[in-house]
């Protein structure tokens, strides 16, 4: 499917309400990702390759938007599902050399 940047930038700033973000950081983002999707060659774009950008886009601008579109977009149902996106949040963020040794 066509991609729509209006519906793009709603769904941006849905996730980014109520938070610190700058929206000039917002319009650079979702413009990388329009450019990012309109150099890929294809006429069509499947939602699932958007939501992921868009995913990875807002990781780095705030983690509370992250998981707010995340928990949108991959349906979640419990909170099982929030702690696992949780978890994998916190180990992204972890420096594997700044972790003590195993003993």
């Amino acid at each position: 499917m066509p991609f729509d940047r209006e519906k793009l930038m709603r769904s941006v700033l849905i996730a980014t309400r109520k938070r610190p973000v700058e929206p000039e950081r917002i319009e650079r983002m979702v413009s990388g990702l329009v450019r990012q999707l309109e150099s890929s060659g294809e006429s069509d774009v499947v939602a699932e390759d958007i939501g992921h950008l868009v995913m990875e886009g807002l990781k780095t601008l705030d983690d509370v938007a992250y998981v707010r579109f995340a928990s949108v977009y991959k349906n979640f149902r419990e909170a099982k599902d929030f702690e696992a996106l949780l978890d994998e949040l916190s180990d992204a963020d972890v420096d594997p050399l700044m972790m003590p040794p195993r003993t």
